[in-house]
């Protein structure tokens, strides 16, 4: 596995997930790890430790309703399967975001090394100060729609 993962094969492999219940940003990490594929050689109680304690450094809220909460340290192997899941919590929630508003999607990083990391956040950053892909995340698009919006603008970047 290589650490130029394409993002949209990422969002595949971690899955979107519509109404996630959870009053508050630790509720609904709980209940997404639940819902996640299996990882293996991953401890799903671990990666959820890792997370909180990144987001008890400083909030993963980026601004304009959006969340990447992600573990300090990439926690898959060399070998292991990166992710990244799309939520849609069921209601917005207060994450400490800098512009103060209440998160309406989160994208849950899970990677197998820093440079694959930052290259994820880093796509995920820019795409979401994109007009078209920010309305498909807030109007809460299906995994299909989201999947075939990343996968055009990553065309378009080898362009």
């Amino acid at each position: 596995m290589t650490d130029t993962v394409n993002l949209s094969l990422l969002v595949e492999r971690g899955g979107i997930y519509h109404n996630v219940p959870g009053a508050n940003p630790k509720d609904l990490l709980a209940a997404v790890l639940n819902c996640l594929p299996p990882i293996p050689s991953l401890d799903t109680n671990e990666l959820y430790r890792e997370i909180l304690e990144r987001e008890a450094l400083v909030s993963t809220g980026i601004g304009k309703g959006i969340a990447v909460p992600h573990p300090r340290n990439p926690m898959i192997g060399k070998d292991g399967e990166p992710l990244v899941a799309v939520i849609f919590p069921a209601q917005p929630l207060d994450w400490n975001a800098p512009d103060g508003i209440k998160v309406h999607a989160v994208f849950l990083i899970v990677s197998s090394s820093t440079k694959q990391h930052l290259g994820t956040l880093s796509k995920i950053n820019f795409l979401c100060q994109q007009e078209e892909f920010y309305a498909l995340i807030e109007k809460r698009a299906s995994e299909e729609v989201i999947v075939a919006a990343i996968q055009k603008a990553e065309a378009q970047w080898k362009e």
